[in-house]
């Protein structure tokens, strides 16, 4: 057990991503669990896992696997994807580079939007999809999936959240991730549905 002032934790989890918009999310549907969640940030000499895996699993995995040998620790690493029909389930595993390398959020999403600026709404469906894998220093790894159905839309709309947020309309909404707000995207987006089973998971251990 770990000890964080008056509290006691059952035990340590590590959160294998420098994306500090994923930590900020991963870390409010999480709450609830007694464990103490770490970031890269808390260790030293962390190396930078080059995600060349050919999907989104293969990804989690080495990402999870990787920072759980480097820290002793139980980790969880998610690789999320954009799949839109029209593209041929583009640009999925290389969502957050589509736009070319160091490249940034609206450079992503303007490339999307001129690449259907003549697709009618009507044919603009698109998922997004979510694996996250947890590991243990041991190498032993469980994965588990979201998936959040929608439409892109025909322009840039809102200003929460990150990524795709601006261009994707969720089944049963008419507004955008970034309209919508964080706590409703926070019940049904693609990294809320795979967390929410990774929490079972974790919970059991």
């Amino acid at each position: 057990m770990k000890w964080q002032g008056d509290r006691v934790f059952n035990m340590e989890i590590v959160l294998a991503t420098n994306n500090l918009d994923k930590v900020r999310e991963i870390k409010r549907i999480l709450q609830g669990l007694n464990v103490k969640i770490l970031t890269l940030k808390d260790f030293s000499s962390i190396p930078k896992v080059k995600e060349d895996g050919k999907t989104l699993r293969e990804n989690a995995i080495k990402k999870a696997v990787t920072i759980a040998c480097k820290t002793a620790r139980i980790a969880i690493a998610d690789d999320s994807g954009l799949e839109v029909n029209v593209l041929g389930s583009r640009p999925g595993v290389i969502s957050s580079r589509f736009a070319g390398s160091g490249c940034t959020y609206n450079d992503n999403n303007r490339k999307l939007l001129r690449l259907m600026q003549d697709v009618p709404f009507s044919k603009r469906q698109a998922r997004f999809v979510c694996v996250i894998a947890i590991a243990r220093p041991n190498g032993k790894t469980r994965t588990v999936k979201g998936i959040c159905r929608g439409k892109i839309a025909m322009e840039i709309r809102g200003r929460q959240g990150f990524g795709y947020d601006p261009v994707f309309i969720p089944c049963g909404y008419k507004k955008t991730f970034a309209e919508v707000g964080l706590k409703i995207k926070n019940k049904i987006s693609h990294r809320a549905k795979a967390l929410l089973k990774a929490k079972k998971i974790l919970a059991n251990f």
